[in-house]
């Protein structure tokens, strides 16, 4: 079992960055794809970006692509997302969590996905 514990939100103004982490125990991330997700007020949790068990390869939703960069310290057994160019949109709540299988659609898909975080709160004010 993993537990998986984010961190690094805030609250910001449109324009700022955040990194957030996410920091696992239990097992090690190195075995594992890993995906952050959001979730914002009365909507559904939505895929934001995954990474590759080694970290070669990385997969983005439109949204966040060019903006965000998700990364992965193995040794650290942490999963990064650097956030930039914020806007009042991003503001949710930031889940990472472990997938199950490695296919490119799959990792956009919440089912995908074994062991959560409880979430990190990101509020971007305009």
């Amino acid at each position: 079992q993993v537990q998986l514990v984010e961190s690094g939100g805030g609250l910001v103004q449109a324009g700022d960055s955040l990194r957030l982490s996410c920091a696992a125990s239990g097992r090690t991330i190195s075995m594992y794809f890993m995906g952050w997700f959001r979730q914002a007020p009365g909507k559904e949790r939505d895929f934001v970006a995954a990474i590759s068990w080694r970290g070669y390869s990385t997969y983005y939703h439109p949204s966040a692509k060019g903006r965000f960069t998700i990364s992965k310290d193995n040794a650290k057994n942490t999963v990064y997302l650097q956030m930039n160019s914020l806007k009042p949109e991003d503001t949710a709540v930031y889940y990472c969590a472990t997938a199950r299988n490695s296919g490119s659609w799959s990792l956009t898909q919440e089912t995908n996905y074994d062991y959560w975080g409880q979430g990190t709160q990101v509020t971007v004010s305009s």
